[in-house]
């Protein structure tokens, strides 16, 4: 840890720090615990790049979703979105011991988070997706959202990464000029985690479920629910709590690949070719 960064913590915790310990790191930004005074903290920090504005949107989400109420997810100690050279976010550490989350509890209070509006679809600024920068252009229609805010930016970042062959761009443009077809539905705009699997979700010892490493935003719920569903991890009394808590609209099934494409979009600008036959699927699903 940079010396600059550590006198920033300890000033903001009011003491020293007893020990650091580097947890590894993603995108750029370096993950670390302290501990200092029996307590120990998560410290996600950046010093330059994409990573420093990465970590400052996490801390956004963190608090967003905190400030809603409805879903525990570990409480921003301290944050700083650069100013002092580097971005850092400080909070809880969240010790699970390998307990399993509740995932009745998550399922009632995930839409309890969603029944959180706006006016429209978006927020207030752009975020992230992994590594990968999100668009949050407020936009008063779903379908136009999804298109212009979601599919298109991967479909360009595709192409610049030389991902798409001829027929695969040319099958996506078919597919984002067809958007209003599948998802002109109702819905306002819900507070959506943006970012939830598995890997994202732990429980504390008593089974509370904790959410981390959000990409929030106001979006339609079901592209939520859709997400949860791709890579599994959520068991039917997820899905039952959620559905006795507010039922989804009539024809999600129908539409739940849609919303995953963005999800394999980005995985496959990310981490590559081996996620273009999914992609390939979902995209033949809908335009043949």
């Amino acid at each position: 840890m940079p010396d600059q960064l550590q006198a920033v913590i300890e000033q903001r915790l009011g003491a020293p720090l007893i020990t650091v310990t580097p947890m590894g790191g993603s995108f750029g930004a370096q993950l670390t615990r302290v501990h200092t005074q029996g307590v120990s903290y998560a410290l996600k920090w950046a010093t330059r790049g994409p990573a420093r504005a990465m970590v400052a949107a996490e801390a956004d989400g963190l608090r967003r979703l905190a400030d809603a109420g409805c879903v525990r997810v570990p409480q921003v100690v301290a944050a700083d979105d650069g100013t002092c050279g580097i971005a850092f976010v400080l909070s809880e550490w969240i010790t699970s011991n390998g307990m399993e989350p509740d995932q009745a509890v998550l399922g009632t209070n995930l839409a309890q988070l969603h029944r959180t509006t706006q006016a429209a679809f978006g927020l207030e600024q752009d975020n992230f997706l992994g590594g990968t920068p999100q668009v949050n252009s407020w936009t008063p229609s779903w379908p136009t959202f999804f298109r212009e805010c979601r599919l298109l930016p991967q479909i360009k970042l595709a192409v610049a990464n030389g991902f798409l062959t001829t027929s695969r761009h040319a099958a996506l443009e078919r597919l984002v000029s067809r958007i209003e077809e599948w998802l002109a539905i109702p819905g306002e705009p819900a507070l959506i985690h943006g970012d939830l699997w598995s890997g994202n979700l732990v429980g504390l010892a008593d089974g509370t479920p904790i959410l981390i490493d959000p990409a929030v935003s106001f979006s339609h719920r079901e592209a939520e629910l859709a997400y949860t569903e791709l890579f599994g991890g959520f068991g039917p009394r997820f899905y039952a709590a959620y559905q006795a808590a507010w039922p989804l609209e009539p024809g999600y099934a129908e539409r739940r690949d849609l919303y995953n494409l963005y999800h394999l979009l980005n995985h496959l600008n990310l981490f590559g070719l081996g996620y273009a036959t999914q992609v390939d699927q979902i995209v033949r699903r809908y335009v043949g």
